[in-house]
């Protein structure tokens, strides 16, 4: 098997302290795991393939309409999801950006075209992406905040990018998944405009916000239910297993702990930027819970020598060597990056 290039690969480097992968930095709340684990009692039944408990606390949650939703095992089958109902014959993806939008669309035998975003201007999207979607374009995908580079795109950019694909017949699809460690989340978020918008799709996941990595679970929102009954067409039933139901169901009762993670992101984050800066790294300007930044070529394997991981962006679309991300984590473990990197 290729091995897909990603974050998170302990199984390789058991004793480092992993900064690749972007999760929660408090850790997956105990409750959470007990859910889980209690379920195990009943693994002898197949799932509910309805998930009403965990839809039912997502509607909630998301303040959306259950039928809005549609759910995976991970964020990254919901994409594989969308891309195979759709099947788009042309796309527009900015470059860089999280890869398994290019593979979800690949599979779907989709055409593909890349708005670069530069690095004279930070790596944002800004308003040139509005000429980029023309007539011909079926379907965009935009994450917001972007991995691996952080940014957000503004509300009101982001309104306009809305319009014009209204304009142009395109179907829009944000990958909100970050938008958890963001300051005033509900200012970037997309959800007022499902309602009038059937082709309009938000991606989320558990992954992050409850750092759930290892029990995949993410889910759409969206309020064309044709496309997200054809979603669910394209998977096997039960794909999402009793553990996941269960420790979703039990994770969005964590309202106090997602909290204090986006507090604490908010101060290390910028704690790192400046720390970063003075050991004479470029940093970006992230807004979720990594920073990006560029430095010398080898970095990775350096830090890894100290007993760190942190995440080689050069096989990104649109990167090359030099680019690195971090993960946001606690204070102490924050210090030992540093002290590897200086």
């Amino acid at each position: 098997m290729k091995d897909k290039i990603h974050g998170g690969d302990v199984y390789r480097h058991k004793n480092a302290l992993d900064f690749s992968a972007n999760m929660n930095p408090l850790g997956t709340p105990e409750a959470v795991i007990r859910a889980a684990a209690e379920s195990l009692r009943e693994i002898h039944n197949y799932p509910d393939i309805r998930m009403e408990a965990l839809r039912q606390g997502l509607s909630a949650y998301e303040q959306v309409p259950e039928d809005y939703l549609v759910c995976g095992n991970g964020a990254a089958e919901v994409i594989f999801m969308l891309a195979l109902a759709l099947r788009p014959r042309r796309a527009l993806l900015p470059a860089p950006t999280f890869a398994e939008y290019e593979q979800a669309l690949r599979l779907a035998g989709t055409e593909i075209s890349y708005f670069e975003l530069k690095e004279e201007e930070g790596f944002r999207v800004t308003e040139r992406i509005l000429e980029a979607i023309t007539p011909g374009t079926e379907f965009l995908m935009l994450c917001n905040p972007n991995n691996p580079t952080g940014t957000l795109i503004e509300p009101e950019l982001m309104g306009r990018i809305l319009e014009r694909c209204r304009r142009t017949d395109t179907f829009l699809a944000v990958d909100e998944c970050f938008q958890d460690f963001i300051e005033e989340p509900e200012r970037y978020t997309l959800k007022a405009a499902l309602k009038d918008h059937e082709k309009l799709f938000l991606l989320k996941a558990f992954t992050k916000r409850y750092a759930m990595a290892g029990i995949r679970l993410g889910y759409g929102i969206c309020s064309d239910l044709r496309l997200l009954e054809a979603m669910r067409d394209c998977v096997q039933p039960w794909n999402v297993s009793i553990p996941a139901q269960a420790a979703g169901a039990a994770a969005l009762r964590e309202e106090a702990y997602v909290e204090k993670a986006r507090e604490i992101v908010r101060t290390e984050r910028e704690f790192l930027r400046k720390r970063l800066g003075e050991l004479g790294f470029q940093v970006y300007d992230s807004r979720a819970n990594y920073l990006f930044f560029k430095g010398p070529e080898g970095l990775t394997e350096k830090a890894l020598s100290r007993g760190i991981l942190i995440r080689d962006c050069g096989n990104y679309r649109g990167l090359g060597p030099g680019y690195y991300r971090a993960a946001v984590k606690t204070h102490e473990e924050n210090l030992k990056l540093l002290e590897a990197l200086a």
